[in-house]
């Protein structure tokens, strides 16, 4: 199991891959000054999609997307 800083420094490091830094911090700093209720959030991000469709959404980006940074420590 990672540390607490250590999944903060893979998170981030991901927004900024995913994202570029500028874009990532801003992120962040949206996340920080609004009041967000993630569980409330994500019970409404795909309301209109299907579980398999997801499923199948999701196995198609796994086969496109480098396996990196999920490795596991050793």
């Amino acid at each position: 199991m990672s540390t607490d800083t250590e999944v903060r420094v893979r998170g981030f490091s991901a927004l900024v891959e995913a994202m570029g830094p500028v874009e990532a911090e801003r992120f962040i700093v949206l996340l920080l000054r609004e009041p967000f209720d993630y569980t409330q959030w994500q019970s409404s991000l795909w309301a209109d999609q299907s579980v398999e469709k997801l499923s199948h959404a999701a196995m198609a980006m796994r086969r496109t997307t480098p396996n990196t940074g999920m490795e596991p420590a050793s």
